[in-house]
C-alpha cells in the first residue's frame, strides 16, 4: 500500500499535463544544490535542518535532539543523493526533484519530501 503511495505522488510530480512538470536533477545540480548549504524542512513531521560540507561531511539538526554527524555524496551514474550515519552500514539514496520551484526529496520508500535551500551553515534559527 505504501509502495502505490509514493508511486502516486512520484507520478503526481511528473505527470500532470498543463502544469509545471517535475525535473529530476543531475548529480552536477545535486552538488551545486546542496554544497556548503542548508536543506530545511520536515522529515516526518518534524523540522529538520542539514548541512551539507564541500568536505562531504552533513550534520543533521532537529530542535530538542542531539545533532547526527554523517557523511554525504552524490551517485553520478544514479543520480542521487547518498549519505550513510554513524550506525548505517551503506549508503542510502534519494533522487533530488524539482517542482514549481521547490525541491523534494524522493525514493521508492518515502513519499515526496519538500525542501527548501538556503546558502551556508544555518543550522540555528
Amino acid at each position: 500500500m505504501m509502495r502505490r503511495f509514493v508511486c502516486a505522488g512520484l507520478l503526481a510530480l511528473v505527470a500532470c499535463p498543463g502544469v509545471a512538470q517535475s525535473v529530476k536533477l543531475t548529480g552536477d545540480e545535486i552538488r551545486q544544490l546542496l554544497t556548503g548549504n542548508t536543506a530545511i524542512g520536515k522529515w516526518q513531521g518534524v523540522p529538520y535542518r542539514q548541512y551539507f560540507g564541500d568536505d562531504g561531511s552533513t550534520i543533521y539538526a532537529q530542535q530538542d535532539a542531539r545533532s547526527a554527524l554523517g557523511q554525504w555524496r552524490v551517485d553520478d551514474d544514479r543520480a542521487e543523493y547518498q549519505s550513510i550515519w554513524a550506525r548505517d552500514t551503506q549508503w542510502e539514496g534519494w533522487f533530488v526533484m524539482e517542482y514549481a520551484g521547490a525541491y523534494y526529496w524522493v525514493s521508492k520508500s518515502t513519499p515526496p519530501t519538500p525542501f527548501r535551500v538556503v546558502a551556508g551553515q544555518q543550522l540555528v534559527e
